[in-house]
């Protein structure tokens, strides 16, 4: 069921001028100039779902409040740099930054 969600999330984004992405293996290949160029709620739809298979991959969560505030704003931050990056990456390496105040997953 999950997984249906996910995909019928990833199927709403819409406002890229290359691709539309329906699965991860799309979603891990835009960059944060085509992300950007997306509507905001679409945006974060992807950041979200890119967020969360990062931090699954990596054993901790995310949690709302200053340390997830901290991540978006290091994404702002990568994605300013280097434009042209792939949006995947610039998520996993802020949460690879931050993983020593995350907490594990259960």
């Amino acid at each position: 069921m999950r997984e249906l969600l996910v995909a019928a999330a990833l199927m709403s984004i819409a406002g890229t001028a290359q691709a539309q992405p329906t699965n991860f293996d799309q979603a891990a290949y835009i960059t944060c100039k085509e992300a950007h160029a997306m509507n905001p709620e679409a945006r974060k739809t992807l950041a979200v779902y890119l967020a969360d298979h990062a931090a699954r991959y990596r054993g901790v969560v995310i949690p709302d409040g200053a340390v997830g505030a901290q991540i978006g704003h290091l994404v702002r931050g990568g994605c300013t740099l280097a434009p042209d990056a792939y949006l995947f990456t610039v998520i996993d390496r802020a949460i690879l930054a931050e993983m020593k105040n995350l907490p594990k997953r259960q």
